[in-house]
């Protein structure tokens, strides 16, 4: 799946960034509204994840979905 289509599925997709993601609240998956740099950072923020490897998890997610 590529992100454009994350981005018009996302009221659909943040359940399921929700169960593999759970430190994120409802809260940021709402400020993320599908953008991925966005995600990227709130992964980040959560996590304590470097930048590289936040992206590499959501793209793995993508990929996943």
């Amino acid at each position: 799946m590529n992100w454009e289509i994350v981005q018009g599925k996302w009221t659909e997709l943040k359940g399921v960034a929700r169960a593999k993601w759970g430190k994120l609240t409802d809260d940021d998956l709402e400020t993320v509204a599908g953008k991925k740099d966005e995600l990227i950072g709130r992964l980040q923020q959560r996590y304590g994840m470097r930048k590289e490897s936040a992206e590499a998890e959501v793209d793995g997610w993508i990929r996943g979905i």
